[in-house]
Formats: structure tokens, C-alpha cells, sequence
């Protein structure tokens, strides 16, 4: 019987051993697997090893499939990046090492016969008449940018915890080729909040190990119930502090091959990579100082969800916000106002699929209609972009309201404002969970209709549950209970919502109802209660409408970001630039709104005046310059200073 001692010197020797594998060089790694001297039973996977080494996923196919799972992993490369493809028969891999062998040179393998996984390997060697008719795939890997991650001061805590790294089946598809489909894979770490910004610049040029992360925060936005029960690897704990962060994984490779029947493939065991004799540094992608870093925002709590963008946008967006900032008015909007609202808020419309604007101010209760013109062409603006970004848009609005809206509407389509219609819907208040069953499917909080909520210049309901005008004037009985939409949208996980105002009285503002109250006239009485996750506050609300058009297409139109939305599988979207283009508010469209309303007897709402103006001010040289100034900003091309980084003065 071994003593207590013994047990322990035994436990000090594999430490030692397992410390001595992380300076190893990749060659001695291979040839001790190979010789079997490390095998699965001494170690159960190679994160760590050979320190600022590439490694590799490892598929091995029939090579009447190859071309196929090449087109396969050209349309995927963010879980698939190829580093090399073998021909026929080729064991060796001098691209990737300068000698080895794929038969032998994984820890571990899976066998996959029609299709399904058939067991595990040490060897192929006893198959190596059959890999003579075999392609081999040698795959980016995200053990590869671990070592780069921990001299940038970040806990790896697969690491720490000497396991492997947690992998999981999401419910994002991969673009799907004749014989190869299948759902993305994807790998997590804990990560500390305070360095998400550094894992995301530290990966995200890495491309050829799976780049930036495709998701950060929670797992319910990947389809993945559980984070205990990885589907392949290790349970990661995470520490106080630490927000799950996902990269594609090459795990996906795996999944590709059960979908293609084939009647014999296989692969590394996850976590059991082919360690090359490339170094991190041989990346063509390697990060370099001051270069167009991405950032990293978080753009919701329930659940928690981040986004990122890169710097050069983040800084035009933030020039967007200042421009709509200014106070023609003189009114104190200047005080409502906090950086990265629309950034933040523009990021979280940007990963909607489905929008619902509201919009709809009765401050003329003398007139019919009673609206005012600030509110609508922001709201149709913003509904142009979402509908060309390929998302779905409806307007809520007041019953009393419907038939003028679904006018102005159609006569936006016919004026080209818009290229389709919009639906036009009332909400009705009768119920409860009127909120509920009009948010969600048959009121199931799981099953959300929408996935953002905005308000433009819509009346928001006071504190004492009251709508009032700037003038302090109740017209409570010209507004339906549309604020009950976002307090019930607080309650309902993954619906976010932005409120667009100028005055403090709209719905949303409640976020800024103390600065209403001590910067604004009559903001005691007039301020709205109901808050938005989101406050972007405008001189005029229409300009931040326009803004967030403009935003939109500045975030789409950045590859870090549209990667991001994508999940680094199918093939970018930037091809459609030009439709965007087309959908982004022009000094043109808006002339051609105002006389829409106009025609509708919609008033300025300062004067009342039927005349092309917008809260007192002339369309001609307010407005239109205004939105000259937006669209100049938001089409310009980043220029480069001397040392060929991104300038942003």
C-alpha cells in the first residue's frame, strides 16, 4: 500500500510534468505522443502546452468530400479557419511542422462511421489503408490565443483550473454547403468584466484562431440552456465578476461530419488538438498597437448582453450624439443628455430582428388631428433603415390615431420615403396583462413579439399618471396607455427599449426625470415617469431619429460588428451597402415628409403653423442642414494619420 507521502510525491510529479509541457517545444509534445509516453490517461487535453504554438483542429475525410467541406469551411471561417488542407494519403504537414504524423500525433481521436460517432482512438495507424484515400483538415485553434490572453493580464480559467476548456451546441445555423450543415459549436470562458475590452482586442485580428468572440454574456442568446453541462470539454466555474464570453469552435468540424453520412471520418478529440511548430506571432493577423481597436459596451441586463464596435465607429456615433445635442430652443435639453446613449441604444436595436416604434404627440388638442409634426419622419426614418437592415417594423399608435398613421404611411411608399409599408397597430389597454399578451405570444414571456422598443416623441404619462404638453396641459384624454408596453418590457427578458425626447415629457425620458425636473420648465408637473433602458435626447426628436438611422448603417457597415451579429458563420453582409445607403434619411425625403403631413393637417408643434417647419424652426437651414451634417459624418471615410492608424480628431 503507497503511503500518504507517496501519494503526494506522485501528485508533485505530475504537476511538475504538466508545468514542464507548457515550455516544451511542439516537436518533443508530438514525438512523446506518438512513443505513447503522454497519452489520455497522463493528461486529458493540450491547453497549455507548447506555449506560443499554434494548434490545430483535426478533421480527416473521404477526399470524394473534400472539396465540399472546404467550400464548407470558406463559408464558416469563423469556427473553421483552414490552415491547411492535405492531399490524399498525406500524413505528414510541412506547412504546419517540420516532421509528424496525423495518425499518431493527437492524444485522442473519434471515429465516425455513416455518420455517427463510433468510439475513441489513440491511433489511426490500423487505418492507414483507408487514409490513403483521405483528406486531412488542419483547423484554426482557440488554445492557440490562451497564451496570448495570460500576458495580457488575463485569467484563463480553464487554465487555472487545469481542465478542459467548455464547448457547446448552439442553435445558430452555419451556412450549409450540398453535404455539409449543421449548427455552430462554440467554446467559453469566464472572463472579468473590466477585461472584456482587452479579450476582444487581444483575439479579434487572430483570425486564423477564431478572431474576436461571436458572443458575449448570456448563453440564452445562443440557444445554450445550461453552462454546467458543456457538450463537449470540461465545466468551466467562473468567479464572482467573471461574464461568459463564446468564440467559435472548431468542435463545429465535428458536428459538419455526422451531417454528411459519410461512411468513415474522423477527428481530434475535443481538446485534443495537433500542436504545430508555428509560433502565435506567425499570424499574418497578429494584433499591432494603435490600430482600429473594437470596444466593448453592454447593451442589456435582462439577460446580460454585450455588444462591440469598433473604435473609429464608436467615435463618429459619438459625433452623431453631439451634433443632435445642441438646444435651438433654449429649453436646457443640454442637461438630459449622457454620452453613449445612442451608442449604446443603437447597439441594441442593431441585434433586433423585430422593432416596434411609437410615436404620436397630441400637444394641439385645439385642432384635428391634434399631433404635432416631431415625432413621425423620425420614426419613419428609422423604420426605413431597420426594414433595409432585413428586419421586421411595426408602428403603435393611438386607436384615434390609426387611420391617420396608416395614411401617412402609405403615402411615404408611394413618395419613395419608403420602399414597402409598415404595419400601423393600436394598442388596448382592458386587461391586466394586456401588456403581456400584446408583447408576447399567447402572453408567454419566453416567446417575445419584439426584441426592441421605441419611442419617438410619443407622450409619456407623469408621475401622477397624467400626460402633459410643455405647457403643463393634461391631454390624457387624447392618450392611450402605450407606456405600459415598456414597463412591462422590463419584466420580460430580451425585450430592450429606447425612448427618444426634447423636452423630458416623452415616453422614455423617466431615466432623466430628476435632470427634467431641475433643468426644464415646468419639469415638476411635466416629466415623464416611465423610464427606457435607453435616453437619447435630441434639440429637436426627430434629429435623434435621423441619428439612429445613421447609427445603424455606421455600425452595420463595420466588419467587427457585423461579424459579430453573424456569429462569424455565412459570409458578410456588406455587400448590401448600397441598399443601406439608399435607406439612410436624405434632406430630400424628409421636404417630401413634412409635406405629407402637412397635406394631413399635421402642425408644427411650438406654433401650430401648417408651414415647412418642426418646433418653431424652418425646415430650410435648420433641419436640412442638420441632417446634411448627420449624413456627411456618417458617410465619410476614416482617414489615416502618419503612422497609418485610424484618425479620429
Amino acid at each position: 500500500m503507497a503511503s500518504k507521502d507517496s501519494t503526494f510525491n506522485l501528485a508533485d510529479e505530475q504537476i511538475i510534468f504538466t508545468e514542464r509541457l507548457k515550455t516544451m517545444l511542439p516537436s518533443v509534445i508530438r514525438n512523446l505522443v506518438r512513443t505513447n509516453k503522454l497519452n489520455i490517461t497522463h493528461i486529458t487535453n493540450t491547453s497549455g502546452m507548447a506555449e506560443g504554438f499554434k494548434q490545430a483542429n483535426v478533421i480527416i475525410l473521404h477526399k470524394s468530400l473534400a472539396d465540399d467541406f472546404e467550400k464548407f469551411c470558406q463559408a464558416n471561417d469563423g469556427p473553421l479557419p483552414l490552415l491547411y488542407r492535405s492531399n490524399p494519403g498525406e500524413w505528414k504537414c510541412p506547412v504546419l511542422s517540420n516532421y509528424s504524423d496525423i495518425r499518431t500525433d493527437c492524444l485522442q481521436y473519434r471515429k465516425y462511421e455513416n455518420g455517427k460517432y463510433s468510439g475513441l482512438l489513440t491511433s489511426l495507424e490500423e487505418y492507414s489503408e483507408q487514409l490513403k484515400d483521405m483528406v486531412t483538415f488542419y483547423l484554426g485553434c482557440s488554445f492557440t490565443f490562451e497564451n496570448m490572453l495570460q500576458k495580457a493580464g488575463v485569467p484563463v480559467r480553464n487554465l487555472e483550473q487545469k481542465c478542459n476548456v467548455s464547448m457547446y451546441k448552439t442553435a445558430v445555423p452555419c451556412y450549409g454547403t450540398e453535404k455539409f450543415h449543421c449548427n455552430i459549436v462554440v467554446s467559453m470562458r469566464p472572463i472579468p468584466r473590466d477585461k472584456l475590452d482587452v479579450v476582444v482586442q487581444t483575439t479579434y485580428l487572430m483570425k486564423k484562431s477564431h478572431g474576436a468572440p461571436v458572443h458575449i454574456g448570456s448563453p440564452d442568446f445562443l440557444g445554450i440552456k445550461d453552462l454546467s453541462s458543456p457538450d463537449y470539454g470540461d465545466a468551466v466555474q467562473a468567479h464572482p465578476g467573471d461574464v461568459p464570453v463564446f468564440w467559435a469552435c472548431g468542435v463545429t468540424g465535428a458536428e459538419a461530419v455526422c451531417s454528411c453520412n459519410s461512411s468513415l471520418a474522423f477527428t481530434h478529440s475535443p481538446g485534443c488538438m495537433f500542436i504545430s511548430d508555428l509560433k502565435d506571432e506567425d499570424d499574418d493577423d497578429a494584433p499591432t498597437c494603435g490600430r482600429n481597436l473594437p470596444e466593448v459596451y453592454c447593451i442589456g441586463q435582462n439577460p446580460l448582453h454585450y455588444s462591440i464596435a469598433s473604435a473609429t465607429v464608436v467615435q463618429k456615433i459619438r459625433r452623431l450624439e453631439n451634433m443632435i445635442g445642441v438646444d435651438p430652443g433654449k429649453r436646457g435639453v443640454e442637461h438630459l443628455c449622457s454620452q453613449n446613449e445612442l451608442l449604446r441604444a443603437s447597439l441594441s436595436i442593431s441585434h433586433a430582428q423585430s422593432v416596434l416604434i411609437t410615436t404620436g404627440f397630441p400637444t394641439h388638442f385645439k385642432y384635428e388631428p391634434p399631433e404635432e409634426n416631431d415625432g413621425p419622419p423620425g420614426a419613419i426614418a428609422m423604420a426605413a433603415m431597420l426594414k433595409a437592415l432585413g428586419k421586421n417594423v411595426s408602428i403603435v399608435t393611438d386607436q384615434r390615431a390609426l387611420g391617420l398613421n396608416k395614411k401617412i404611411i402609405k403615402e411615404a411608399v408611394e413618395q419613395g420615403i419608403l420602399e414597402t409599408p409598415i404595419p400601423v397597430i393600436s394598442y388596448c389597454s382592458d386587461s391586466a396583462d394586456s401588456a403581456l399578451q400584446f408583447l408576447c405570444e399567447d402572453g408567454n414571456m419566453d416567446k417575445p413579439k419584439f426584441n426592441h422598443l421605441i419611442a419617438i416623441e410619443r407622450a409619456g404619462m407623469a408621475a401622477d399618471g397624467n400626460y402633459y404638453n410643455a405647457r403643463k396641459v393634461n391631454i390624457k384624454h387624447l392618450v392611450e396607455p402605450i407606456d405600459e408596453l415598456f414597463l412591462a418590457a422590463k419584466l420580460i427578458p430580451g425585450i430592450t427599449t429606447t425612448g427618444i425626447g426634447d423636452g423630458g415629457n416623452e415616453l422614455g425620458m423617466g431615466k432623466v426625470k430628476e435632470a427634467v425636473k431641475k433643468y426644464i420648465a415646468n419639469g415638476d408637473v411635466i416629466a415623464c415617469d416611465v423610464e427606457a433602458d435607453f435616453a437619447v435626447v435630441a434639440g429637436v426628436s426627430n434629429w435623434g431619429g435621423y441619428a439612429v438611422a445613421c447609427a445603424l448603417y455606421i455600425l452595420n457597415t463595420c466588419e467587427i460588428h457585423e461579424r459579430y451579429l453573424r456569429k462569424a458563420v455565412g459570409f458578410s453582409r456588406l455587400s448590401q451597402k448600397v441598399d443601406w445607403t439608399s435607406a439612410l434619411p436624405s434632406v430630400t425625403k424628409e421636404e417630401k415628409m413634412l409635406n405629407i403631413l402637412q397635406q394631413n393637417q399635421v402642425r408644427s408643434g411650438l406654433t401650430a403653423s401648417l408651414e415647412m417647419e418642426v418646433d418653431g424652426l424652418p425646415f430650410y437651414n435648420v433641419h436640412s442642414l442638420l441632417l446634411e451634417r448627420l449624413l456627411e459624418e456618417t458617410l465619410k471615410e476614416p482617414s489615416l494619420n502618419k503612422s497609418g492608424d485610424i484618425d479620429d480628431s
